[in-house]
């Protein structure tokens, strides 16, 4: 459950359907040997729910390279079940702060034996707060804890067994135009726990452009220091809402359409908040 992207305070609509479908790539750190690389595709649902709810279903399949010393992996990782609360809309006038929290549990579905799972069950908290900071730029800052197991997905995160996890996130994006936008952020996290593997710091820069209402595109490269984050690593992906999928004829929820300022309704690049991308 690795970050790929911080998330935001935005939820889908009630009734819509939003889905994301991601590829990473990722070079691994030098003490990780005989894994080399990991490559995680990664689909994404989130159903909006009235009260500023939204509930989050997410699975990765992993394939895992190693040395001719021992064999390679590949199967489908652990599941991300979880939900997201906005209980707090910003505004770009007053320059006030969206707040908004996300709960979620990650079941060891995949083989713990292949490194393809944790073999644990996860219990994370996250909390949200976005800023914006001028008519084009906005903050997003990312507080969490794991009360239970680890944030890793294949053999990219935190490993640990036992003790907490805490983490934390920065995040600046501009909107270059009303389709284009750029941003930069820093996700890390530490174990309270002994162990070469207990802690993580990594970078991404990367941009995400608007085909037309519902459908974007993103992609983004990654840096990373300690041996749970990856050494170097890119991202792709597309996010598309279905808007009237669970909507009555006649009363079809239509997403906010985000201007300058305002807070985005996904995440840069888009995230649904699982921490399957910590």
């Amino acid at each position: 459950m690795r970050h790929g992207a911080i998330d935001d305070t935005g939820v889908a609509d009630p009734g819509m359907l939003h889905v994301e479908g991601s590829d990473e790539i990722d070079a691994l750190q030098s003490m990780q040997y005989p894994d080399l690389r990991q490559n995680t595709a990664t689909l994404k649902t989130n159903v909006g729910l009235p009260h500023g709810l939204e509930l989050d279903l997410d699975f990765p399949y992993i394939a895992i390279d190693r040395s001719s010393v021992t064999s390679s992996s590949r199967g489908f990782g652990d599941t991300n079940l979880g939900v997201k609360w906005q209980f707090r809309e910003g505004s770009a006038t007053t320059r006030s702060p969206a707040l908004a929290a996300s709960f979620y549990t990650e079941f060891p579905t995949g083989d713990s034996r292949q490194n393809l799972g944790s073999g644990l069950i996860d219990y994370w908290l996250n909390l949200i707060a976005q800023v914006p900071a001028s008519d084009r730029t906005r903050i997003t800052i990312n507080l969490g804890i794991l009360f239970a197991g680890n944030t890793s997905t294949g053999v990219v995160g935190i490993e640990t067994t036992r003790g907490h996890v805490y983490t934390g996130g920065l995040s600046i994006l501009c909107d270059v135009s009303s389709r284009f936008t750029l941003g930069g952020e820093v996700y890390g996290g530490i174990a309270d726990t002994v162990g070469l593997d207990r802690t993580q710091l990594q970078t991404m820069l990367g941009a995400q452009y608007v085909v037309r209402e519902g459908l974007s595109l993103y992609g983004g490269l990654i840096a990373g220091a300690y041996t749970a984050s990856p050494r170097l690593g890119g991202v792709i992906g597309f996010a598309v809402d279905f808007p009237h999928l669970f909507s009555a004829p006649g009363r079809a929820p239509q997403r906010s359409v985000r201007t300058p300022g305002d807070p985005p309704s996904r995440s840069f690049p888009p995230s649904a908040g699982d921490f399957h991308d910590l």
